[in-house]
């Protein structure tokens, strides 16, 4: 019995060893690589000590909410009354500066509350992960290793930048960011510097913050004359096929097969178009759905991500 395990202890201790040098060899490369694209070595060395491997993202990475939740589950979780009555507060409280966002963006201000109050809970929490060290072990071992990669190097140069510090840049443990949960990249093209004081502060600025969700939304191509969405109910001899969130119609035409309000009323006599959708483990709900669904699943490809934040803007308005 010893002997085993011994020879257990042996080979675990030998697995790491493989292990250890395999990450010091990658590493050394992904140093040459950000030295190229202009990361300094007083930048690197800096952030070195946060760039290691993480234990906690490698267990999370496969079990978003998203595919482990019934839509029902995701909803209520999210789209709670506190979160509701914050949310209005926060829409009175920030008129000003959300009237000028939405002049100057073209974005609903209960739009931009309702990411903020879902990527942050309203800046309140944005992760406790050290961003260096999520990136790292992503590019390491995922599947998707270039595409963390590139957003390692993006966050190594908004260090460079002097927008924030290593220790500084903190948020989910799959690398997204500040109040609005940017990855670096998008970070790196759409934050936005509005009090100007010359940093893009996405974690400690209310009005970087929010600027930046409205420049992101308006990049994406957010449309203000246009809702996300609906929920709708269906006829009793709905034809389901319809339901492939691809098959486009004019509300009419939706209108004429049936398709009604929650409230059991007409569909808006509105000329444009629209794709019903039933997402999976949704229980039978279905949602009319409009361009501007597309662009915040841009922002997040999640049905339900979408949908949670086009419901919160919705409770908003009453």
């Amino acid at each position: 019995m010893r002997a085993l395990i011994l020879s257990i202890i042996i080979v675990i201790s030998i697995q790491r060893t493989y292990a250890e040098e395999e990450f010091d060899q990658w590493i050394e490369t992904f140093r040459k690589e950000a030295l190229k694209k202009n990361i300094s070595q007083e930048t690197f060395a800096a952030s070195i000590t946060f760039m290691r491997l993480d234990e906690r993202v490698l267990r999370l990475k496969n079990k978003q909410p998203e595919f482990t939740q019934t839509l029902s589950g995701y909803l209520e979780k999210r789209i709670t009354p506190t979160r509701v009555q914050t949310g209005q507060h926060h829409l009175e409280e920030n008129a000003v500066l959300l009237k000028a966002l939405q002049k100057q963006y073209g974005v609903d201000p209960r739009v931009i509350v309702a990411l903020w109050g879902l990527e942050s809970n309203f800046g309140q929490y944005m992760g406790s992960y050290p961003i260096l060290s999520s990136l790292t072990t992503l590019a390491f071992s995922s599947s998707r290793g270039t595409y963390f990669r590139n957003e390692l190097i993006a966050a190594l140069q908004t260090v460079e930048d002097g927008h924030t510090t290593p220790a500084q840049m903190v948020g989910s443990w799959a690398g997204a960011m500040g109040q609005c949960q940017f990855m670096p990249w998008n970070y790196k093209q759409y934050a936005v510097d509005y009090d100007g004081d010359g940093k893009r502060d996405i974690w400690t600025t209310r009005a970087d913050a929010l600027a930046s969700i409205a420049n992101f939304l308006k990049a994406l191509g957010w449309n203000d004359d246009l809702t996300w969405g609906r929920p709708v109910l269906l006829p009793l001899d709905f034809d389901s096929t319809l339901a492939d969130g691809k098959t486009s119609k004019p509300l009419r035409d939706w209108d004429a097969i049936g398709i009604r309000r929650l409230n059991g009323t007409n569909l808006p006599e509105k000329t444009i178009n629209a794709r019903l959708l039933r997402p999976a483990r949704a229980g039978g709900k279905a949602y009319l759905i409009y361009d501007n669904f597309d662009v915040l699943m841009k922002w997040n490809r999640s049905h339900y991500f979408v949908i949670s934040v086009g419901t919160l803007s919705d409770q908003l308005r009453r």
